[in-house]
């Protein structure tokens, strides 16, 4: 049984958000086998963050991702929020990037037909150990 996600809750959150933009605090926290205080508390972080303009729609809340902006990871390849969660629900075309300081001849190709250093998804794969999602460590007591 695995005990980890690839994604952080702030990002599975994005994702549901993405796919529902007027998803209530239960339905997040209950996708996400948390509990609502926690949803809301991830809602606040991206609300405050920028990444997410909360809307009154009634009794309701509606909620905006500022796609354009850019994620809050120190990568060498600079990405918005947009561009991944088009590459995580489906909706848009794989972003792939040329790596800065190359010469303009074509890419070696894999076995597969994709270039090389690429994963099947179309994204430049690193040769960090690092995920392009990091994890977050709640502290304990807040």
């Amino acid at each position: 049984m695995v005990s980890w996600t690839f994604l952080t809750s702030h990002a599975r959150v994005l994702l549901l958000v993405a796919h529902d933009p007027g998803i209530r605090l239960r339905d997040i926290a209950a996708s996400l086998d948390i509990t609502e205080r926690s949803a809301f508390a991830i809602i606040t972080d991206l609300v405050q963050a920028g990444y997410v303009v909360k809307e009154k729609n009634g009794r309701r809340n509606r909620y905006h991702i500022q796609a354009h902006l850019p994620l809050p990871e120190p990568t060498s390849q600079e990405r918005t929020v947009g561009e991944v969660l088009a590459l995580l629900t489906g909706t848009g075309p794989a972003a792939t990037c040329a790596p800065t300081g190359t010469a303009s001849a074509p890419p070696a190709r894999t076995g597969a037909g994709r270039p090389a250093g690429q994963s099947l998804g179309g994204v430049p794969r690193r040769e960090s150990p690092r995920s392009a999602v990091s994890g977050e460590r709640r502290q304990a007591g807040r």
